[in-house]
């Protein structure tokens, strides 16, 4: 045997090897999907958006007016985290908690929060929960304006215009956590009064300093929801980040206001906008219809591929249940919050994993009319295959980006799911494809090599 029959040899046992590799691969990851869909207790489930899973989506829309442009998209941020935080508390399970901004091109700049809440079916305890959270400021006391107030009445016209608070920015957003404690008689409240001591985060205690600093001998009036609870008087500079809130509580009173402030002070006011509710059958009923088409498409696709391009098409369909595998495991690894948009968008990038096989047995067909040998071709067909997809596949990716930019919370599940899908087809039609077809041994002059190797009705 000669020195280039040992290496085609090895070369061959190198692709079988890596062919084998492939397969395996791709049968654990199915397993795992597989085992992990039929475990309900499972740490890695499908997770299903509102409108498959069904439940209770709720739309709030955020006063930023009196905020700095610049500050708005932190702050709706922190909006976000603090509602999560507050839903997670009465045990909903899995939601979903995001900011939606409105189009650039949009004439009205809106700040809303979008609530999901899937299996929540009465949505009134959620809403009364969310609706709990206090707005919790801070404003020193204007003593002119107040007492031309007074001296006035609220109704005068002279005294329609004035502000008897100014805001000083201190506001909920620099809390760190508060307690119950109850007053000594020293100054801290009444003896065995019920107050409220909160705790400002770094920034929010040297901001704290300084308006008690600068402002010695004033009222510095503090606000929950928009009541006054108190306007205790300045006498120095406070160090440390600490305040008292007293109020006239009950120790029931306090105890709750505690408990709310730790889970979270809202950063800016809000208000409830809509509600909907989704049953659980109408949302059943959208993800086996969902399932149901793209399992028909796959089937259609399948059938044609393999009577159309034989060979090459019976490759391209197990490179698409690779593909298939591959997305399903990304969609419980990642975690992808599955929408009916989403599963949309997986059908839509299965029909590119498809054109770009097409391209592949296509150029391949070209390559072997030409005279060239079966390895040749297929190495010809898939390069030359490439640059079409790469550029086809690159238009597709940016159009996802642009989508989940700038659309909703309905258009982002589509774009997502679409871009990864973008991105997993590209390999499974690259890689994959390529490694099962040059490891099977086509004598391209036989006439069943000849037969499997062509395409449509020719023989």
């Amino acid at each position: 045997m000669s020195h280039g029959e040992n290496e085609g040899n090895t070369e061959g046992v190198i692709r079988i090897f890596r062919a084998i590799a492939v397969v395996i691969c791709a049968g654990l990851l199915g397993y795992f999907v597989y085992a992990t869909t039929v475990d309900t207790e499972s740490k890695y489930p499908f997770k299903l958006g509102l409108d498959l899973a069904g439940g209770s989506h709720l739309v709030y829309e955020a006063d930023v007016s009196s905020l700095q442009p610049a500050e708005v998209p932190e702050l709706m941020n922190v909006l976000r985290e603090v509602i999560e935080r507050r839903i997670n508390v009465f045990g909903v399970s899995e939601p979903v908690v995001q900011v939606e901004r409105s189009s650039v091109v949009a004439e009205t700049k809106r700040e809303r929060l979008i609530v999901e809440l899937p299996g929540v079916a009465n949505v009134e305890d959620a809403v009364r929960e969310i609706g709990k959270t206090p707005l919790l400021e801070f404003k020193l006391v204007d003593q002119t304006a107040m007492e031309a107030i007074q001296a006035g009445g609220a109704s005068s016209t002279e005294t329609a215009g004035l502000e008897p608070y100014i805001d000083t920015g201190l506001t909920g957003r620099y809390l760190t956590r508060s307690e119950l404690v109850f007053g000594s008689g020293n100054g801290a409240g009444l003896s065995n009064e019920p107050i409220v001591s909160i705790t400002f985060n770094d920034e929010g205690a040297k901001l704290f300093e300084e308006i008690t600093r600068d402002n010695v001998g004033e009222s510095l009036a503090i606000f929950l929801d928009g009541a006054m609870m108190s306007a205790p008087r300045i006498n120095e500079a406070i160090g440390g980040g600490k305040a008292i809130i007293s109020g006239n509580f009950t120790p029931d009173e306090a105890r709750e206001l505690v408990r709310n402030l730790n889970f979270g002070a809202l950063p800016v006011p809000i208000t409830l906008v809509s509600t909907q509710t989704i049953g659980s059958s109408l949302g059943e009923s959208a993800l086996h219809a969902g399932v149901y088409a793209g399992a028909v498409g796959f089937i259609i696709l399948s059938i044609f591929l393999i009577l159309w391009y034989r060979l090459p098409g019976v490759i391209a369909v197990l490179s698409l249940i690779v593909y298939v595998t591959i997305m399903l495991a990304l969609f419980k690894f990642i975690p992808v919050v599955l929408t009916a948009a989403g599963i949309a968008g997986f059908i839509l990038s299965v029909g590119l994993a498809v054109d770009a096989n097409v391209l592949i047995a296509e150029r391949m067909k070209e390559e072997l009319r030409a005279g060239k040998h079966i390895d040749d071709a297929i190495k010809e067909g898939f390069s030359r295959a490439w640059l079409a997809i790469r550029d086809s596949n690159i238009a597709h990716i940016i159009v996802g980006v642009i989508l989940f930019w700038f659309g909703t919370a309905l258009i982002k599940g589509f774009a997502l799911v679409f871009s990864i899908g973008v991105l997993v087809s590209m390999f499974s039609a690259i890689t994959v494809s390529r490694t099962l077809l040059i490891a099977l041994p086509i004598n391209e002059k036989s006439a069943i090599g000849k037969f499997f190797m062509s395409s449509g009705i020719s023989r």
